[in-house]
């Protein structure tokens, strides 16, 4: 059997290489050229071709030694807002669990956030700034809840304000709790965003705000993104589903102080 194994790896053409090299990047998220050299009986040269191509076509980043799954979150937020609702709401009732009366809560942008809008407690005297209308809509007429909505340009399929003006607002915050919007998280790549614009003000709100948590859904967990936003170490609570396996929470627990699980 381990020889028919063989050979039938020694037959593979380029292109069925390449499509094997993608399923274990979309199985494992992050793949060493070194590790797929020896299983694929084939050069690291080779594979460092093979991940460059894939690169180029948009299904990862180069990284050290191997390559990182780009997130699949790279969607209009009007998509985002639909997809995994019911998985969304779990994580919002597990991130709500840290906040305290009388906080000023920072909330990006997304469809997690839009979801830990909706739990926040009421009558608890919480200040909530966000740059996000979903978000807002979620909190108003809602008592105890003081909303302070940034603005700013929103751009074509973002959920949120951006710009000058957004950027401006945030630096004159001073937050107790930030849950920040990320879009791909790895980590050792650290918290990723899409677009440059988007990025900045992250960065910002992770300046104003005195701790940061993320709420993330498992398919952004081993992922990278086009801009850098922050390390895993500047976050201070990491909320994700139960259906992550135990050895990769473990993994994450190594580099993030508070990781905790929502329920199934």
């Amino acid at each position: 059997m381990q020889r028919t194994r063989e050979e039938a790896i020694n037959g593979l053409l380029p292109d069925q290489r390449e499509a094997l090299i993608l399923e274990r990047l979309r199985t494992h998220g992050r793949v060493l050229a070194a590790e797929l050299a020896a299983e694929l009986q084939t050069s690291e040269h080779t594979v460092r071709r093979h991940l460059r191509d894939l690169a180029d076509q948009g299904h990862c980043k180069r990284v050290y030694g191997g390559a990182l799954l780009m997130s699949p979150a790279d969607k209009p937020a009007a998509v985002r807002m639909h997809e995994a609702v019911d998985r969304k709401a779990r994580l919002a009732a597990a991130a709500v669990s840290i906040v305290r009366p009388k906080q000023i809560v920072l909330l990006d942008a997304g469809s997690t956030n839009v979801a830990i809008a909706a739990a926040l407690p009421e009558n608890a005297g919480l200040t909530v700034v966000t740059n996000s209308p979903e978000a807002c809509a979620r909190l108003l007429n809602r008592p105890g809840l003081d909303v302070i909505l940034v603005g700013g340009r929103i751009a074509s399929g973002a959920a949120g304000s951006l710009g000058a003006t957004a950027l401006l607002q945030i630096q004159q915050i001073r937050a107790d709790l930030c849950f920040l919007g990320a879009c791909a998280f790895d980590p050792d790549e650290g918290v990723a965003a899409f677009d440059a614009e988007d990025a900045e003000l992250k960065r910002a709100m992770v300046k104003a705000s005195g701790q940061l948590a993320i709420a993330l859904t498992s398919e952004k967990l081993m992922t990278a993104g086009r801009f850098a936003v922050a390390p895993v170490s500047a976050v201070d609570y990491l909320f994700v589903e139960a259906d992550v396996p135990g050895a990769r929470v473990a993994s994450l627990r190594a580099v993030c102080d508070n990781v905790m699980v929502a329920r199934p």
